[in-house]
Order: C-alpha cells, then structure tokens, then sequence
C-alpha cells in the first residue's frame, strides 16, 4: 500500500522540536496527495497546520504496543525520533538502561548503583540465547562467549562512547563476566588477576574530567585467552594514545591521574615519607584544575586498593616502591622553580628543595639537572653550540620530560601487566575487549580529539561493513533476493588522513624540518584540500583551524600544538642525563635501544594483511601519528579476524543526574556512535521480521474461517497476506520469517487494532441495546402502573357527588347487618353439624381403639412365650456350640502340651544316654588302675624280698663289723683323737644335711600351699558344676509338676469328651462297636501297664471310625444346609479344624435332633468311659512316680560319677607316689652301698637310713594332703579320704615299706569293690530307664492318636542377627553397596533392606564384643557409601537410593542404641535387640554428615534437571491457549521452526516432579525428607521464574500473569495429589504468586498502590519497582504504568528494610532435618533376597 495511505485521521507522527529534538502530534484531518498543510493536533491540545514537503512527508508514530521495545529493529517504523522515544520510555520511565539496536546494545549511563550486577544476574543470563532474556551486558558476553565456545572462533566487544558514558564499567562488567563463568581449574587465581589489571589501569590511566569522575584518558584492548576447555588461562593488554598533555595541565574543575592523589592522600603513612610528599594542593601538576577531591571517593582507601592488586598480581614491595618514587619525582619536577633573567634567560637555583628531591628519588646531579633545564645544546657538523632557553621554554622542557617519564611509566606498568597475566601453554581462543574513546567534538578540539576521530573513523567502517555481512547472511539464509543497500562510506574521510600526501604524513613531513610550524602545516592542507575535497572545509572566520566532515558530524580542529604533540621530544641532553640514573628504574626508560614489548605476549602471532607505514629514514624519530596509525592499523587487523560484538555508551545528560534523558545530547551520541547508521541500512530493504508462528499469533482475528482451515500455518501467513496487502512487494517469505518493509507491520497493528475496535463496538452494541431494552421495558411497566393509578383517580372523582355519598354509605349499613344475620345463622348449622359429626365419630374411633387394645394384648402374650422359646433355643445352640469349641481348644492346648513333655522326655534320654557313655568310660579308667595296681603289688613283692635279702646282708655285715670292731679295740685309743675330729667333722656335714633338708620340707610346704589354692579353685568350680545340677532336678521337679497339672487338665477335657463322644455314639450302628470296645477296655483293666499302648491305640482308631461313620450316615450337603453363613466363615477362620468343626461339632448338633430318643441307652457307655478315665489317672499317677524314680536315679548317678572321678583323679597320684618311693629305695640302695666302703660309714649309714625314712614320711605327708584336699568337695567320699588322711599321718619314720605297700593294696581292693557296685546299680539303672523311655513313647503316641490335627514343629527362632566372618567383610560391602542396583531392590521389597542387613551384621559384632571387627565394619560401610555417592553423583536413583538406606542405617543405629528417647515406640521383642557392648554415637555422627552430604547432592542433581524446563514450562508455556498475543522480537530472536513441538510445557514439568516424587518413595525415602525435597524443588521453581520475569520485560503482561497464576494451581493441584500439603512447598511459591498477581491487578489509583503495599509483603521493594516499570502491554487497550504511580508505590514502600537485592538466591539451601522414624520390621523377620549374592551371611 502507499505511505500516504497511513496519514489518515487519529493516526500520529513526529515533527521536529528545538527543545525536545522531536515532538509527538495526532493527525486531525486526513491526509491526501498534493496537500501542502497536514492537519496536526499537538499533545497540549492546540492545533498546528504543519507545512510539509509532499516527498519527505513527517515520521509516523509506532503502536503504543510496540513502544519500549527491548530491540530497537522491532519497531514498525525505524528512524530517529522513533528510536528516541523508545530510549526514552525504557531509561525515563521503565528505568531501563540496556536496550538492543540489531547487534548493537546500547547502554545509558544511569548515574546510580543498580542491583543487576550480582552473581545471581550472572548465572541467569550464563546458557540463554541472547533474545531470550532483557537486553545486558552480561547477555553480550553470553553471546561472545558461546560462540567462541561452540564456532572456535575469536570473539571481540567493542566498547565505545564518549567521557563519562560508563565505557570503563561496562567493559569491566564483562571481563566479570568471562572470570564467572570460566573459572578454571587451577589454582592459579588466573580470572582475579585479569580482574584486578583493572584497578591499577584505572589508578594511572583514568582521571576527572568535567564529564566523568572516572574517564579513562587512553584506549585499552584486553586479549583475555581461553584453553580447550573455554577456561581463562591469562590476558594481554594494549594501550593507545595516553593523554600525556594531563601530566602537567588540566582545565578548570579537572584533576590529574588518580594515582597523584592517591600518594598525597598516603603521604603522612611511614612507608611514604621518604618521598616527601605533602597534600594535592602543594603540587603544580595536581593543582592546576582546582579540583582535588571528588565527592565519595577516598583516595588514601583507593591507595590502599591499589596495593593490593599490585600485590595480587605479584609485584612486591619493591617494586611498587620503586614505581611510588618515579610517580612522587613527576611531582616534585612540577614544583621546581623556573625564573627568568632578562628575555633570553632563565635559569633554575641550586638550592631548589623540589629540585633536589627530584633528584635524589631519581639518582641525578642536580647540578647538571638545573643547567640543562634552562639551555638547550644544538649540535651541527663542525661545532656544538650551547643556548640558553627563556623562561616559556624552559617550561615546555621540563613539562616535556615530567610527560616522557610518565609515558614510559605507564608503558612500563602496563608491560608488567603483562607479564602477570602471561600464561605457559597454548591459547586455544580469546575474547578481546576494547575499551576506546567514542566520537568527540569539543569548543576547541586539537590533535588528540583529531587521533580519536580518526580512530572512531576506522571503527566505523569496520561495523558498517559488519553490518552489511550481518544483512547478507540473513537474507541469503532465508533465501530472499539480495539487492544492494546503499550504506555510508567514510572510506573518503580515510583517505584524507591516512593517505599519502594526506594530513598525517603532511603533519610528519613538516614535523621534520627544522623550523617546521603549526602555520606552515595548516597552510600547506589548505593549499591541498580546498576546492579539491569536499570533506575538508576551511572556517570563515579564523586561520587556525580545519574543519573535516567526519560520519557523525563536522568537527572544526585547532591547529595550535599540533607539531609539538605529533614530535613529543624532549631534548637530547636531559635524555642523557635521565639515561646516566642511578635509580635503575630511570635509567631503564631511556636506554638508546630498548627492546619494544610485545603487545600481545609470546603466546599470540598477529600478521598484518598490509604493510605499516614508517618513516622512511631509520635513523629519525617515529612521530605520535604514525605510532598511532601503525597500532590502530594492527587493532583492525585483530577486530576483522574476529566476531565483533558491539556495545555502545550513551551519555544521557551532562549534569550526572540519575535517569534524566536529555533529547539533545543522546541524539547527538546516536549519530556519532552509528545506531541510527545500523538503523538506516536495516530500514532501506525488510526492517521488520516476525516468524510464522509469530504472525499467526498475531493476526489471527485478521484471518477468515476459509484461511484457518489450511494445516499448514505457513500457507495460512501467506493467503493473509496476498489478501490483506495488495503490493507484493512490501513483503518477502523466507523460510522461517516473513520480512516487511518499513510501515507495513504499522498497518497489520492498524487492521488488527479495526478488527478488535469493530469486534468491541459490535459487543457494545448488542449489550447496550439489550441495556436499554431493559431500561425501556422496564420505564414502560412503570408508566403503565402510573396511568392506572391516574385513571381510576380520576374516574372516582368523577363518580363520587354528596348524594351518592349517602346512599352508599347507607347501603353498606344495610349490608352490614344483612350480612351478619346470613353469617351467624350458618355458623350455627354447621356447628350443630360438626357436633353430631364428632361425636358418631369419636365413638368410632372408642370403639376401635378398644378391640386393637384387645387384639394386641393376645398378641403380645402369644410373642412373650415365642421369643422365651426362641431364647432358651438359641441360647442352648450357643452353649453347645460354645462347649464344642472349649472342648476342642482345650484338645489341642493337651497335644501340644504333651508333645513338649516328648520333647522334655527326648532330653532327659538323651542326658541319660550321655551318663551312660560317661559310666563306661569310667569303668574302663577303673579296670586300668586295676591292672596298673596289680603291677604296682607285684613290684611290691619284689621291693620286699630285694629288702629282705638286703636286710640279712646287712645283718652279716654288721656281725662281721662287729667281730672287726672288737679287733679294733685296740686300734681306738689310737685313733680316738682322729675319731672325735671326724665326728666334729661329721656333725658339721650333719647340720648341713639337716639345713638342706629344712629348706627341702619348706620347698614342699609352698608347693604344697599353691596346690590347696589350685584345690580350692577347682573346689569352687564343681561347687558351681554341683549348682548347676541342683538346679536342673529343681527345674526337672517342676516339669513334673507341670506334667500332673496336664494330666488334671487332660482329665477335666475327658469330661468334655464324655459328652461329645455320648452325642456321637447315638447312631444304632455304631453301639454294637462301642460296647465291644467298653468290653476290651475292661479285660485290659486287669494288665494296664502292659497294654497301655495298645488300649491307647485301638480307642483313637474307634473314635475316628464312629466320627467317619457319623458322617458317612449323614450327608455333608445335609449338614452344611443347616449351618448358618456366620458359622461358615466362622469355621474358615481357622482352616486347620475344618474338619474338626464340621465334622465333629455341627455333626454332632445335628445328630442330636435325629438321636434324641437313644441318650438313656448310652449312659451305661458313660460310665464306662468314666472307668476308662479313672484308669487313665491312675495310669499319670504311675507314671509321675516313675518321673520321680527317674529323678533320684539321675541325682545318684550324678553323685557316683562325681565321686569316681575324684576318685579316678588320686590314681595317677598314687602311681606317682609309688615311683617316688622306688626312686628314694634306689637312692638309699647306692648309699649303703657307698657306706659299705669305708669303716667310717657305719654312723653315717644309720643316719642316712633315718633321713631316708623322714623324707619318705614327709613326702607321703605332703602326697595324701594334697588327696585330702582333692576329695575334700566330694560328700560321699570324705570318709574315706579322712581314712586315708589318719593313715598317712600316722606312718611314722621307722614304717617299713611293707606296711605301705599293705595299706595301697587294701585301698585299691575296696575300690574295685565299690566300682562293681557302682556298676551293679548303674545296670539297674538303665533297665529302668528304658522301660520308662518305652512307657514315654507308648504315652505319646497314644496322646498324637487323640488329636485329629498333627502340629508341625515350630519355626526356628532367630535372633535378628547375620553371622559373617572377617574375610568377608569386602565381600559384603561390595555385594550389598558398591555392586547393588536400585531397580533390583525396591521391587516387593521392604524399604531400606540393605541398611537392615548391615545392621543385622553390626549387632553380630556387637555380640561378638569385638571392638576391632566392629569398628572395621563400620568404616567399611561409611567408606563404601562415600564411594558409591562419588562414582554416581549425577545418577538420582542411585543417590535417592543410598539417602533412603543411609537414614534408614542411621535410624536403626538410634533404634536400637539403647537410650530411651529412641526406645520408645519400640516393641518389647526390639528392646532385647538392642546393642549391648558399644557406644555408636560417634558413627552416628558421621553418618549424618554423610547423609547430609548425600541430600545435598542429590538437590543439585534434581535441579539439574529441572531447571532446563522451568522457565519455557512456566513462564513461557501457554497453559490458557489464545489469550497471549505475540510481539515482533526483533534482530536479536533467532526464531527457526515453524512449529515448537520439542518445547518443554507445564506438563513436563509435573512429570518431571512426578518422576522424583514417585523415585523417592520406590527407595523408601523417608516422607518428612521427601516433603523437605519437595519444598526446596519448588522454591527453586518459583526463585528461576521469578528471576526470569525480573529479565524478561515481554514477560510482564497481565495476560502472563494469568498463565503464571494458572501454572501455579497446577502445581498446587500437584501437591494435593500427592498428599503433599503440609510440606510448606506452596508458601516458597508465594512471591512467585504475588508478582502474577501484580501483573494482573489494575495500577491507577491511590488505593491500588495501597493494596500493592499491603498484598505484595513477600517482595521486596526493588522487585515490586522492577515489575510495575517492566509491564508491557499487549494490545492497544491495556495501558502502561504511570511514572506516577510508579512514585507512589515507591514512596509507600520506602518504609520497609528489605533486601536491596533484585534477584532471588537459586542456590539457596533450606537446613535439613533427619526425622527419627523407627523401623516397624522385626530383625528376625527379615530373610535376604538370594539377588544380593550373600550366601555367606547367616541368621543367627
């Protein structure tokens, strides 16, 4: 359609304004084709004829819908003034700093600290496209930083605008940005180094200027360098074009490098006084502007700031002094006095004190200093001239040198920069930041403002070609025609400065002559460029200066100083005073051939594409310029071999005032910075671009029934658009977008908007008719009620005279009375009538009240004596049925009963059967020592004949001794003398023996003492053994006693069994048996205790035939048929007695009624049973004697062995006694036989033999006491060993041997004999116990044949304990933990079986009192759960699983520790489980680390995989289909399918949760920890939404809102479901819940701020702010929020102490809390799956 066509009435445009730059007005009249006056109607009201040009005709307005736009490219219409208003709406009134222009972002300085910055905001943009969320800095990093990652491709930011736009910070937020999200993994703190560059630039290279407190006064691009793995690994930095000139000037309100003031801030500080520095004021070069301070900032802080970054990045102290001492010498070097003499002279005193600090921090001669700064050396081929300087002159020269030290200062920081931040491996890729001066035009611009364009000159056309590519690529990729756009050139503008013959080398040309001048060089461009360029002017009005017409504007350049900054010369003779410093530092910046730093470091290799441009003589100095241009020609070699991404800075006012836009000014910035330029070159071919999907959205109401019938979505965009613009032309289909030309998306808004306003006006016009049908209709009603009224008024009053007043008042009279006679004469009739008629009926009704009475009276009596009968017959059913139960309880109780007593009977056989084995055993020990003791007399016998031949040697020798002596008579007075000698000598060796024997018998004494202690011990041992026994009879006495309470029982029951077995013997059959039976019964009487058995057998076979037979005669059908439904189930019940029941009780109360006339015939078979009874009692009796026999046998039994073994334990002494003694006979054999020798033997044989005899005796003393104390316990054979005893003690020295011998063999005799008694009675013992083991077996079996139902034997009782061995210790941690499926366990399994188990293994150590096996178990299983949460920590299962069984082990831990706070909801069987020998507490502890540890893991896990679908399922997800109407999104929304099948919706939400809550509760987990897990899911699903409509200002509609708040009631539904409501999950979802409601509500007035205050509690401040300035609305008949009641809201809300934070903490944890739940399952119940593989554990 023609533009023409949209200058039609109501619709508005844009006309320039002086004040404002461009004003909105509204069409008043439509516009038509040759007008040369456009009807406007301005905002105010008035009304203007706005002349216009029919070919440019004014801008049109954009739809209030597509107003504030994140991306300027979705505008409909796209030229200045529309851009303008949208900065305008986001910054002003949205408080929006950010917006997008195609692939620029453009940035307004807000002048004030946003809360945007935060790490939180950094994780929300990390991972999302870039149109996905709110235009941002961080979203340009985002976007630099995933394509380098996923294309390997360089990326580059180009940050520009002018001083004081916020260029610094916005580049600093970047780098942030990088160093978040690419933390690398070493330990190198690489990403806080390449951060803290930042401050120390900014201290030496940033400064106050009347625009900006902090503008950066040169050009940096940092190189920050990626690995492989996209991780930071270092940095690289380069500078351009410092502004020297701020050294040693600045204008009025300006100051010096920060980092003067910084040392005059610190100069009192110890570390600085050496410098000898004062305050700012008391320096020239930090004075000069007037300003020193700058409001809120802190320079001795910034100082200390500073430190620590140098230290950060690893320059010490010396260093840092080293650089503080070149910085204060600047200083004191502005400070030296420079005085003329005459006009020629100047000189400098020698006394200067600035001078001489300058000096002495520098190492120089001050001598030569103070010359040299006031003459100036001129050196010509045949002689060197010396020229003294005037006072100007010398001023420049020392201005000169302060300017050149500080140059290779700050060359010098940045090249140790460098160095800090250079790395050692390779760099894969890397993102470079360029931080560069926009555009700039001042009152009076000079070489440095010209560099600067020139810089900006070659940015430009850097991005107008990145533009250009950008359109191509689009086009080509959605395979529309491409057809040239004509973009701005400034190639041109190029050529004139860099070209040859152009300003720069003309300016470089002139810098090398000798009297070259700024006049001379102007006159030489003028004499190049007038009339021969048009792009260079020459101002009309000054001589001075040039004007070039650069791409934003022109710019008039002074050309005052520009030779003197292009040469930047100090003069030879100061260079080589400065180079002879002995400050090393000094000495270093001005060697003759210093080696350039590389600007990008070792680790990059830049190549240029075209030769620099140098000077063509080596040996002359490079200028400024051509530095200047060589290193900007390398930086555009870097920016094209990159992707550029481009970031713009906007200066919105000068005054710094926070959101104040300034028209003029950021209009000015939008020309300069090539926004409007990207928005032209869009704008000439299709500017506006909506996908498919989009369209269809949009302009839906636009299309017809017939069009919507298509499937295909793109077909239906198509026909819609062939129908609704005719032009083809004006529009393009490319594969996933429609693209339009300028104006066209206008008109769709327009035609939508006709739609939507005719669809309303229709709606209005049928609700308004049917209104005021309503209203009329009911005004109709109203009037006819009123002329009724009126009508009959006036007719009454027409009819109404005095007359007719009387009559009728007389008529009424008459009628009166008339009436009243006619009314009471009827009343009587019918009160006559009503009386007759009650009464007839009242004695009706008498009379049959009467008979009832009667009839109900026989009744009730004939129902008393029924329902007594029917009483007494159903209380005799209950009572027989009562009895039939008792008496088969009480059937069973016996069986079971006696079955125990065969088991007790089973035990006391098989003690007898082991005392048997013990007997013989004894008996072969007996016949042993027999034989032993056989050997011993007969080695007796020949011990006494040896003696006796002995003996009568003896007495021949002694005759012979005698018949010598008597020879020898003589020989003795002889010798006497010698004799008495030898006998002193003898008595002598006497005491000696008499000693050795003393200490001897004192040797046997001790040993003797330890032997009565070992007795004594031994003692108390069988004392215990003999306990033990005692104990046993008594528990023996006490089985019997239980044994006749069972046979009392047993004959109470027989009297039940005499009435059933009377019912069941009432059959005619079965008598003729029965008394047969009787009959046997009585012949056995005669021999019971040999027929018991059989007697017992045949009356079971009897009674099972009679109970067969029974039934066999009645019908089971018959019986069942007379069984009522209750007693069936009540048989079923117990399916064990079926037959019993049935059989035997329902048949029995059945045969009753057909038996009842045969119950005297039975009571004879009563009586004999009765007899049978009474011979079973007497039959117990016996049997409870022979119980009782059987007791005292075992009790002598036990005696007699106890004595035989004492007895047995004397042999082996004995035999060693008797030993002893053969041994002492031979010693005495060998010592007669040495006395025999010599004569002098005689005495000292008699002695010996004494000896001998003692020593004998005293042994055998010692021998028999320690028999006594041996048999001492034993009560039978005390006598005995007391015999012995006296025996033994009264053997006195002179016993012979055969005395001895005598007495053993007595002793030996009488114990053969007491064993063949013992034998005997053993014998008769055994005879006895068999017979009664026969008796035990005949009386059980014949109790098993009473009792139709065999019970089984009972289960093994387990003691909930798994016995394992050490060895197999890994085995089980590795079967149970580390190799154990989740999927395998929680299918039909208990919850937590392995960590029952494991704890089933623990108490067994427990048991065990093993405290290194316990310990090592326990170590194990916390060892192996660290391992396997550590092999699985993305695996939710598996961690869902192990947190279950880790509190689970943690509960029975508790469980079963034995304290009382967690016994108490234990059974009494899980009290005795509970763990005996250890103290677990200490483990208990760590498995609660463990466990939180697992929890935490296993939060992040589900958050990981939940919140990829949070934010398209709730927030993005349509869940109410067609009430969100989409909008253009611009440039930056990469749109590429038609249909989003493969988008995450509301329900994948749900099942995703649904997913974890059904895992959590297969594993176990306990619901107090899966609510906690619920409720920390749920706030992270509020916190992300929320976060993402804080970002997202397309988001923030009231029609969002309302599918928010329809997503939330899904989730609460969701909780409800699962029985979740008390989780607290639903309040973490509140603020999420109030925002939609924000949305939602209506923003006008005061009360709705009010409300907002008080429904909003859970937000906080900044948050209600942001969304009420983000609201969008989506249709022309929603509005915006008012600044206004923006204000209002605030001014509410400025009351309340919250958090300042936008941002909720997604990473928030809520404290968990491990609830103590017992576990229901008995340890002894729980069998272990044969899946686990633990074969090797077993139940204890």
């Amino acid at each position: 359609m023609a533009v023409a066509a949209l200058y039609t009435q109501y619709n508005r445009v844009w006309i320039p304004d002086p004040e404002e730059v461009w004003k909105s007005a509204e069409i008043a009249k439509d516009y038509r084709v040759g007008d040369q006056v456009l009807r406007l109607l301005l905002e105010d009201g008035t009304e203007l004829a706005y002349s216009i040009d029919p070919e440019r005709l004014p801008p049109l307005r954009n739809p209030d819908i597509l107003v504030g736009e994140n991306d300027l490219t979705a505008l409909s219409y796209l030229h200045e003034p529309a851009v303008l208003h949208n900065l305008r709406v986001r910054f002003a009134e949205s408080k929006l700093i950010y917006t997008y222009s195609g692939i620029i972002l453009v940035a307004m300085n807000p002048y004030k600290q946003l809360p945007i910055y935060g790490d939180a905001i950094i994780h929300a943009y990390s991972g999302q496209n870039m149109g996905d969320m709110d235009p941002h800095i961080f979203a340009v990093a985002e976007e630099a930083y995933k394509q380098m990652a996923r294309n390997n491709k360089n990326q580059s930011i180009i940050v520009s605008g002018e001083s004081g736009a916020g260029k610094t910070v916005s580049a600093r937020y970047a780098m942030r940005y990088f160093a978040t999200v690419s933390k690398s993994g070493s330990n190198a703190h690489v990403e806080e180094k390449v951060l803290a560059s930042n401050p120390i630039t900014e201290a030496v290279g940033n400064a106050k200027t009347t625009r900006n407190d902090n503008s950066s006064r040169f050009g940096k691009y940092t190189e920050i360098s990626f690995d492989e793995r996209h991780q930071i690994i270092g940095a690289n930095m380069r500078t351009y074009l410092l502004e020297k000139s701020r050294v040693v000037f600045q204008s009025e309100n300006e100051r010096n490098y920060h980092i003067f003031y910084q040392l005059c801030a610190s100069a009192q500080q110890s570390e600085f006084k050496h410098l000898k520095l004062g305050s700012a004021e008391e320096f020239n070069y930090t004075s000069t502007g007037g300003s020193t301070a700058i409001e809120g900032v802190n320079d001795r802080a910034d100082m200390v700031e500073t430190q620590k970054t140098f230290s950060l990045l690893g320059f010490k102290e010396d260093f840092q002094m080293d650089v503080f001492k070149t910085l204060a010498a600047i200083l004191h070097l502005g400070n030296v006095q420079i005085t003329a003499v005459g006009s020629e002279r100047s000189t400098v005193s020698g006394d200067d004190s600035h001078l001489q600090v300058f000096c002495e921090l520098l190492g120089l001669d001050s001598g030569k200093v103070a010359q040299w700064l006031c003459n100036r050396k001129i050196i010509t081929t045949s002689e060197t001239v010396v020229k003294p300087m005037t006072r100007p002159q010398a001023v420049n020269a020392r201005d000169a040198l302060a300017k050149k030290i500080y140059a290779h200062l700050f060359d010098f920081l940045v090249e140790r920069i460098n160095h800090a931040l250079r790395f050692s491996g390779k760099q894969h890729t890397f993102i470079g930041v360029l931080d560069i001066y926009g555009f700039e035009t001042f009152d009076v611009n000079s070489f440095e403002q010209f560099c600067i364009n020139y810089a900006n000159e070659k940015l430009q056309q850097q991005f107008n070609l990145h533009v250009f590519k950008l359109e191509q690529e689009e086009y080509m990729k959605e395979d529309i025609p491409w057809t040239l756009i004509d973009f701005y050139d400034n190639q041109p503008v190029i050529d004139l400065i860099e070209a040859k013959m152009g300003i720069l080398e003309l300016l470089d040309e002139e810098c090398l002559l000798p009297h070259g001048n700024d006049e001379n060089w102007l006159q030489k461009l003028y004499n190049n460029f007038i009339n021969k360029n048009s792009l260079f002017e020459k101002p009309r009005m000054s001589t001075t200066s040039f004007i070039i017409q650069h791409f934003a504007d022109k710019v008039e350049y002074k050309c005052e100083g520009f030779l003197e900054k292009n040469r930047d010369t100090v003069y030879d003779v100061l260079v080589e005073i400065l180079r002879e410093s002995k400050f090393h530092l000094c000495a270093k910046f001005f060697q003759e051939n210093p080696v350039p730093p590389s600007p990008f470091g070792s680790a990059i290799t830049m190549k240029s594409a075209k030769q620099v441009i140098k000077p063509n003589n080596k040996q002359l100095r490079t200028t400024v310029g051509s530095k200047f241009r060589s290193s900007l020609s390398l930086l555009m070699e870097t920016l094209n071999a990159t992707t550029p991404h481009y970031v713009r800075c906007i200066k919105p006012n000068d005054e710094k005032l926070p959101f104040e836009f300034d028209s003029k000014r950021v209009v000015q910035q939008l020309r300069a910075c090539g926004v409007l330029e990207t928005i032209r070159i869009g704008a000439q071919s299709y500017p506006s671009r909506w996908t498919y999907i989009e369209f269809y959205s949009r302009y839906g109401v636009l299309m017809t029934k017939q069009e919507l019938s298509f499937s295909d979505k793109k077909e239906v965009c198509k026909a819609v658009l062939h129908r609704l613009i005719q032009d083809s032309n004006q529009y393009q289909f490319g594969k996933t977008k429609i693209f339009f030309r300028a104006g066209q998306v206008a008109y769709l808004e327009k035609l939508r908007l006709d739609k939507l306003r005719q669809g309303c006006v229709l709606i209005q016009k049928h609700i308004r008719g049917w209104l005021q049908r309503k209203k009329f209709l009911r005004e109709r009603q109203a009037a006819l009620i009123i002329q009724q009224y009126f009508r009959g008024q006036r007719t009454v009053r027409k009819a109404v005279t005095a007359a007719a007043l009387k009559e009728a008042w007389a008529a009424i009279i008459i009628q009166k009375y008339c009436r009243g006679h006619l009314v009471r004469s009827l009343y009587q009739l019918i009160r006559v009538a009503t009386i007759t008629i009650q009464a007839y009926t009242r004695g009706f009704l008498a009379r049959r009240r009467y008979r009832k009475m009667l009839e109900e009276h026989k009744a009730v009596i004939l129902q008393k004596y029924a329902r007594a009968w029917l009483a007494r017959r159903r209380f005799q059913n209950i009572r027989r049925f009562v009895l039939n139960i008792q008496l088969t309880y009480r059937v069973q109780r016996l069986q079971k009963k006696l079955e125990d007593q065969n088991k007790e009977n089973h035990g006391l056989v098989e003690k007898l059967t082991s005392l048997a084995a013990v007997r013989a055993g004894d008996v072969e020990k007996i016949q042993k020592l027999e034989s032993e003791l056989d050997r011993a007399a007969a080695h007796r016998l020949n011990y006494e004949e040896k003696g006796k031949k002995y003996k009568a040697a003896v007495e021949e020798k002694l005759a012979k001794l005698q018949k010598h002596n008597s020879e020898l008579e003589t020989q003795k007075e002889q010798i006497q003398q010698k004799l008495q000698e030898q006998s002193e000598e003898l008595k002598g060796k006497m005491d000696d023996l008499t000693k050795q024997l003393f200490e001897d018998v004192q040797k046997e004494e001790r040993q003797r003492i330890l032997l009565e202690k070992s007795f004594e011990l031994k003692t108390q041992d069988y004392e215990k053994q003999i306990c033990s026994l005692k104990e046993e009879i008594k528990a023996l006495k006490d089985e019997n006693m239980q044994l006749q309470h069972q046979l009392e029982e047993e004959r109470i029951t027989s009297d039940g069994l005499k009435g059933e077995v009377a019912r069941l013997s009432k059959q005619a059959k079965t008598i003729s048996e029965f008394e047969k039976e009787i009959e046997l019964l009585q012949m056995q009487k005669i021999d019971v205790e040999k027929h018991v058995q059989s007697q017992k057998r045949e009356m079971r076979e009897k009674m099972s035939e009679i109970t067969k037979q029974l039934l066999e005669s009645c019908e089971i059908g018959d019986v069942r048929s007379r069984l009522s439904v209750e007693d069936l189930e009540h048989l079923n019940e117990d399916g064990e007695l079926w037959f019993a029941y049935e059989g035997l009780k329902k048949a029995t109360r059945v045969l009753e009624s057909q038996f009842q006339s045969q119950k005297d015939g039975y009571e004879k078979e009563i009586e004999a049973l009765n007899l049978k009874v009474v011979h079973l009692s007497q039959e117990i009796n016996h049997l409870q004697k022979l119980f009782r026999e059987e007791n005292d046998i075992n009790e002598s039994i036990r005696h007699e062995v106890t004595r035989l073994t004492s007895e047995n334990m004397m042999i082996p002494d004995f035999k060693q006694q008797i030993s002893e003694l053969q041994k002492q006979k031979q010693d005495l054999e060998i010592r007669l036989n040495e006395q025999m020798e010599t004569m002098k033997g005689k005495v000292e044989l008699s002695n010996q033999v004494n000896g001998s005899q003692e020593e004998e005796g005293m042994k055998k003393r010692t021998i028999e006491a320690q028999n006594e104390m041996r048999t001492k316990e034993k009560e039978k054979g005390a006598d005995k060993i007391q015999a012995m005893q006296e025996a033994s003690e009264d053997l006195k020295p002179c016993e012979t041997d055969s005395e001895v011998e005598s007495r053993f063999r007595q002793e030996a005799s009488r114990l053969t004999m007491e064993n063949r008694d013992l034998e005997e009675q053993l014998d008769m013992k055994d005879r006895v116990i068999k017979k009664l083991q026969d008796q035990v077996k005949t009386l059980t079996k014949t109790i098993e044949k009473t009792g139709d139902v065999r019970l089984t034997s009972g289960p093994k009782e387990y003691l909930g304990m798994l016995e394992y061995k050490r060895e197999d210790e890994a085995r089980l941690i590795q079967n149970l933990i580390l190799d154990l499926k989740p999927r395998g366990v929680v299918v039909n399994m208990i919850p937590g079986l392995p960590a029952h188990i494991l704890f089933m293994c623990v108490r067994y150590a427990d048991s065990l009192s093993d405290a290194n096996m316990l310990k090592s178990l326990m170590n194990s299983i916390i060892s192996g759960i660290k391992q396997v949460v550590k092999e699985h920590l993305e695996d939710f299962e598996m961690l869902s699983f192990w947190l279950s069984n880790t509190c689970h082990f943690l509960n029975c831990l508790k469980q079963y520790s034995g304290e009382e706070e967690f016994m108490k909801h234990n059974t009494p069987h899980q009290n005795k489980n509970c763990l005996n020998n250890f103290d677990l507490s200490e483990y208990r502890q760590i498995l609660s680390d463990v466990a939180i540890r697992i929890y935490h893991q296993f939060i992040i896990v589900m958050e990981n995989n939940i919140q990829p679908i949070i934010v398209p399922g709730m927030l993005e997800y349509e869940s109410l289909q067609g009430i969100s109407g989409l909008k253009p999104t611009g440039f930056r929304k990469r749109s590429s399918s038609i249909d989003d099948t493969d988008a995450y919706t509301m329900a994948s939400v749900l099942q995703q949760l649904s997913y974890f809550y059904s895992t959590m509760c297969q594993n176990g987990l306990d619901p107090e920890l899966v609510r906690q897990a619920v409720k920390q899911l749920f706030f992270l699903i509020g916190a992300v939404t929320l976060n993402s409509l804080f970002l997202r200002k397309d988001m923030c509609s009231c029609r969002k809102g309302m599918q928010i708040r329809c997503n939330i009631s899904y989730l609460e539904e969701w909780l409800k479901d699962k029985n979740l409501q008390n989780s607290l999950a639903k309040e973490t979802l509140e603020p999420l819940s109030q925002a939609a409601w924000l949305l939602q509500v209506k923003k006008t007035t005061d009360s709705d701020a009010k409300e907002i205050y008080e429904r909003c509690a859970s937000l906080s401040a900044v948050q209600i702010i942001k969304i009420l300035n983000s609201y969008t609305p989506i249709d022309d008949f929603e509005k915006r929020v008012a600044p206004s009641f923006v204000r209002k809201v605030q001014a509410l809300l400025s009351s309340r102490e919250d958090s300042s934070q936008l941002m909720l903490d997604t990473r928030y944890l809520f404290q968990v809390m491990f609830p103590f739940t017992p576990s229901p399952h008995a340890l002894e119940m729980i069998e272990i799956p044969s899946s686990f593989k633990l074969g090797f554990l077993h139940r204890v």
